[in-house]
């Protein structure tokens, strides 16, 4: 990797670890630059604006986790309701980034931003569609396998997991304790299990 293309990206990766911690709005452009240790040139060099930066980081940054971590556990087990399963509890109770404290980055931003910027709106609205798209696709491949009911409807089973998944987040942050996805966890086991 070259060393403008180096910076840029450690400049992503710090300035999410700041706005994941403090919020976006909170983060100025000056935070940024003092933890990063780039010039205020450097900073402009690579984004023209605040908003700039914050669109790559949904890009370059949330996308490829979400990848990693949303979508390739479901498409990984064929049956669904033990990839939805072990999905939010590795989410939930295992994942190291993830902080209790700090909630989901990305309903963080959809809760911070979506109201204020239209261009934030639509790359989140990809992000959640794409992890939306994931699920509802496992859960149809679980019906064809005959590890679902055929009668489920998958995009509403999507849709509610999903809501329960960005909820006990909140509930978590506002606990600061992992404990309270616990009574979440066995909740959904039930839930997932009466699909079958």
């Amino acid at each position: 990797m070259k060393k403008a293309a180096a910076t840029r990206l450690m400049i992503l990766e710090k300035a999410f670890e700041l706005i994941y911690i403090k919020s976006y709005q909170t983060t100025s452009v000056d935070e940024i630059i003092a933890t990063t240790k780039v010039t205020k040139g450097a900073f402009y060099y690579h984004f023209k604006t605040k908003d700039e930066m914050g669109l790559a980081i949904l890009h370059e940054i949330l996308k490829p986790a979400l990848a990693n971590s949303f979508i390739q556990p479901l498409q990984l087990q064929a049956n669904p309701v033990v990839a939805i399963y072990d999905l939010m509890h590795g989410l939930l109770m295992e994942n190291e980034f993830l902080k209790v404290e700090y909630g989901c980055p990305a309903a963080n931003f959809t809760h911070e931003m979506t109201p204020w910027n239209a261009d934030f709106r639509k790359v989140l609205d990809e992000i959640t569609r794409e992890w939306e798209t994931a699920m509802a696709t496992a859960l149809e491949n679980g019906k064809e396998k005959g590890f679902i009911r055929k009668d489920v409807n998958s995009k509403q089973v999507t849709l509610f997991v999903m809501s329960g998944y960005w909820g006990i987040r909140n509930f978590g942050k506002l606990e600061n304790s992992k404990s309270i996805y616990l009574p979440y966890l066995q909740e959904l086991k039930n839930y997932l299990h009466s699909l079958s």
